[in-house]
């Protein structure tokens, strides 16, 4: 385990891989318990999953950007220390399945080599940055995104103020008005928008899925770009310290938000600038808007055959570019699976007749760039030789779907295996849907929503159904009426009714049959669910859901051969962590090294923060030994007050909130990073000395 030491430049990267190592042999020494050791290991992109023993490793790769180096790199460590398999996420991620977690600190150390990581692809921290896969190439947009989804990545990479959040938060970024980045459902999404000649963005706040879907408000119809990673951190700094952290289901911005309401969430921000680490930030768009540098090779000519299927494959899945005779090609990548062979091949291609750069999709496929128009022919057969120029790309047929009960400890139902059958049956009897992009098909294996099947036009949620004699059957919620409506606005689907998930596919018949029949001329499909109404389609397929006559195939799942049990497991989506006192108080201790670390390096914010963390750590620490619950930060320094302040339990030369919240009335410089700190050593002194005296009472 040694080795890869010597390999990585980086000594942030390296220092954070000797930890994962670090922890991984606490963990199995039985010095650190389960529950502390999954926030370590999901920040770090490590999460368990359905398989017990086994790891699902998640690789962050902000905005879908991939070289071809990149991804050979990551085909060598899947085959290496996985199955040779990778998976497209909704959020531009890759993952690869069944690893070994002593084995992940050395996977992680090899991707890293081509600038790789796994770093807060999980856990409570800022997700993977997304971004339209268009961006760049986007006739119809204001100006290339990309370099800001790159800032805010890099900014908040190991960034104190996003480490150990109640959550996990999601941040994207659209290309254009049409907003395929889907900005209504995140926490932060920006569109980019041009006011008097000056770029900014449209920023929208507090939208996510899950089971209790929410419409993100407004924060400012226009920003100004020197203002996006400074509003970044603000919102960051509010949700560590207000958002909820004991009740799980209610821990994510939405509801933060909702509750403190947006005039008061505004206020918030507007009281955060003082103590910000930059009033404002000068983004470098220069270093990912130069010119495009395609490859010398010309690609060699040929001759293609089948000139009809050619045809459909330009039509439908090739898309011109704003660059003067580029396009774009875009891959239907089913379920978001494809080889490590298949991968390597690609990678070659582009980089040896394109410009060595792919982008992953939010609806789990690929996107070649920049490839010239003589270019197409040659590019048309190699994918097609690869399986890789299927018709269908973002079509009615491009069907999503979240890994549901193949991998995922919260899955209920087959996600996968209900998609592969809806999409045979669009295949063999809806061959017109080929070509339609008007309505969209997602499927999640539980009410999470990875799949977003609660924005889909035609969603399916999985869940289980019981008969009247109690037996256990597979089931999916039929959803209907959500889509994308632009510019931050979008809208959720109804649940319209619930089936056992072998009648999935005839759900699906009906709904396509009956739009034929009953649709106007030029209606579209969303026009045609409002017209009719939740409870006509209710009626439509009402039939579908009685459970007293289920035959025995109805007990085993898509894609299964043994009857369906319901077995669901605990979930990693950065759930809350049950903290021990002695731990809290380790950790808090870690934090002050941070900070002590970030002062040497003269990064005076981050550490003022990691010293606002360690108070906060500590302080909880106390609060957990007398059995108090808390549910927030600010809570935290509420309580802890009451209990030992006011009570006069503990002697402080003034009152913890006073103390602690020097952080929002002081600018980061350096004598108050350094006075901060000195006060935070003064409170650990105090609390230990009283946490001592408490145990040998106990005693």
């Amino acid at each position: 385990m040694q080795s890869f030491r010597t390999e990585i430049e980086n000594p942030l990267v390296e220092r954070d891989i000797i930890e994962l190592e670090k922890k991984i042999r606490l963990f199995r020494e039985g010095r650190i318990d389960e529950e502390r050791f999954r926030s370590l290991r999901l920040a770090r992109g490590v999460y368990g999953q359905r398989q017990q023993g086994v790891q699902m490793i998640r690789i962050k790769l902000p905005y879908g950007k991939v070289t071809g180096d990149q991804l050979i790199r990551i085909s060598d460590v899947s085959d290496e220390y996985s199955t040779g398999k990778l998976h497209i996420t909704t959020r531009q991620d890759i993952q690869i399945h069944y690893v070994s977690l002593d084995r992940t600190p050395e996977l992680w150390a090899d991707l890293e080599k081509d600038d790789v990581t796994l770093r807060e692809a999980c856990g409570n921290t800022v997700r993977n940055v997304t971004a339209s896969e268009t961006a760049g190439i986007d006739p119809n947009e204001p100006f290339d995104v990309s370099p800001y989804a790159h800032a805010v990545f890099q900014f908040f990479l190991r960034n104190p103020v996003c480490q150990e959040m109640g959550r996990k938060f999601k941040i994207s970024f659209s290309s254009s008005d049409e907003d395929s980045a889907l900005s209504y459902i995140h926490d932060l999404g920006f569109i980019p928008k041009i006011k008097d000649g000056k770029r900014g963005f449209k920023v929208m706040l507090g939208g996510g899925l899950g089971s209790q879907p929410r419409h993100a408000d407004v924060l400012y119809e226009f920003l100004e770009e020197e203002y996006l990673i400074p509003v970044t951190e603000s919102v960051l700094r509010i949700f560590d310290r207000h958002g909820e952290r004991a009740k799980r289901l209610k821990a994510r911005m939405k509801f933060l938000v909702k509750d403190i309401g947006l005039d008061k969430f505004i206020q918030l921000i507007e009281e955060e600038k003082r103590a910000l680490s930059c009033q404002s930030y000068a983004i470098d768009i220069k270093s990912l808007t130069t010119e495009v540098e395609l490859a010398k090779n010309p690609a060699p000519k040929v001759s293609i055959q089948d000139l009809e299927t050619y045809h459909s494959w330009k039509q439908q899945n090739v898309f011109k570019q704003k660059q003067s005779n580029l396009f774009a090609i875009g891959i239907k990548v089913r379920l978001g699976d494809f080889s490590t062979e298949k991968a390597r091949k690609l990678a070659n291609l582009v980089k040896t007749y394109a410009a060595n750069e792919i982008r992953l999709t939010l609806r789990q496929n690929i996107l070649v760039r920049h490839v010239k128009e003589d270019d197409l022919p040659f590019f048309y057969q190699e994918l097609k030789s690869l399986g890789f120029a299927d018709l269908g790309y973002n079509s009615s047929l491009d069907i999503t779907a979240c890994p549901g009960t193949d991998t995922c400890n919260l899955g209920i139902a087959s996600s996968t295996g209900l998609a592969v059958a809806l999409e045979e049956v669009l295949n063999k009897e809806y061959p017109q849907y080929v070509a339609n992009k008007d309505i969209t098909i997602k499927i999640s294996g539980c009410m999470n929503a990875c799949g977003q099947h609660n924005m889909a036009h035609i969603g399916f949620q999985g869940m289980s159904i019981r008969t009247k004699d109690k037996k256990v059957a597979p089931a999916v919620q039929v959803l209907l009426g959500g889509g994308v409506l632009g510019n931050g606005k979008g809208r959720f689907a109804d649940k319209v009714i619930k089936l056992p998930a072998k009648r999935g596919p005839q759900a699906l018949r009906e709904l396509l049959d009956d739009f034929a029949l009953n649709a106007f001329d030029n209606e579209d499909f969303l026009s045609y669910y409002d017209r009719l109404g939740e409870k006509y389609f209710y009626n439509l397929l009402v039939s579908l859901s009685d459970v007293d006559n289920l035959e025995d195939d109805d007990f085993i799942d898509w894609g299964n051969t043994r009857r369906y049990i319901q077995a669901v497991g605990i979930g990693e989506c950065a759930g809350v962590v049950i903290d021990l006192v002695a731990t809290l108080i380790l950790e808090a201790k870690e934090k002050l090294d941070l900070a002590t670390e970030s002062f040497e390096d003269e990064k005076w914010s981050d550490a003022i923060y990691n010293t606002y963390t360690s108070f906060i750590n500590g302080t909880k620490a106390l609060l957990t030994a007398e059995n108090i619950s808390t549910n927030s930060q600010a809570s935290i320094i509420a309580k802890f007050d009451e209990v030992f302040v006011e009570s006069g339990k503990l002697i402080l030369s003034t009152d913890f909130k006073s103390l602690v919240y020097q952080i929002q009335n002081n600018e980061p410089t350096k004598e108050f990073a350094q006075n901060y700190a000195e006060d935070a050593a003064a409170f650990f002194e105090t609390i230990e000395k009283f946490r001592t005296k408490e145990l040998s009472h106990a005693e």
